[in-house]
This record gives structure tokens, C-alpha cells and sequence, in this order.
């Protein structure tokens, strides 16, 4: 798939590991699953072959956040995305929009 960050830091935790924003810092090992997780997504071609990971536990999600997908970064937090895929070709974009505290 190919990885849209909805949002700056999202990008830099990715890309450097870390981000400048305070509000947004992440323990270590949080980020070191975040990475390797985005690379899982990456990795896939479509959302189907995401369902044979147990550990990602992918789900559509409901209620106030109707529309977004999420996978498992650890038992505490997860990635929300959107996926799109494009017509007539077999790209999926999946658009990362958030990690959340699974349990707030």
C-alpha cells in the first residue's frame, strides 16, 4: 500500500524516530512497534492481507469514528487510517490519521 501521513508529526515518529512535538513524544518501544507497523502496511498490497496478522487485529471501526480502520501497535495503542483504493488500477492509499490510546 502506499502510506499518507494525515499529520506532521505522524510523519517524523515514522521517518526519524522521534518528533519535536512535545505533546506528541512516545516511549521507545512504542515507536520502534509504530515503525514496524507502518512498515507491515506498507508491505501489503490491499487490506485483505492484513487479516491473517493476528497481531495487528485490523477493524473497521464504529460509533464517533465510523469510517476509520485501525491495527494494534501494542496492547495500548493503536494506528487509525482511512483507505482508498484507486480505480481501474490496483493501488490502495492508506491514509494515517491518528495514534490513539486504545483504552481512553
Amino acid at each position: 500500500m502506499e502510506i499518507d501521513f494525515d499529520k506532521k508529526h505522524l510523519k517524523e515518529l515514522y521517518r526519524k524516530g522521534k518528533t519535536k512535538n512535545k505533546k506528541h513524544r512516545l516511549q521507545p518501544n512504542v515507536v520502534k512497534k509504530y515503525i514496524q507497523t507502518i512498515d507491515k502496511l506498507r508491505a501489503a498490497n490491499n487490506i485483505e492481507e492484513l487479516y491473517p496478522i493476528k497481531s495487528l487485529n485490523y477493524e473497521r471501526l464504529s460509533g464517533n469514528k465510523k469510517g476509520l480502520e485501525s491495527v494494534r501497535i501494542n496492547n495500548k495503542y493503536r494506528i487509525e487510517f482511512k483507505t482508498k483504493k484507486i480505480l481501474n488500477q490496483e493501488i490502495t492509499i492508506c491514509s494515517i490519521i491518528d495514534i490513539s490510546n486504545h483504552y481512553q
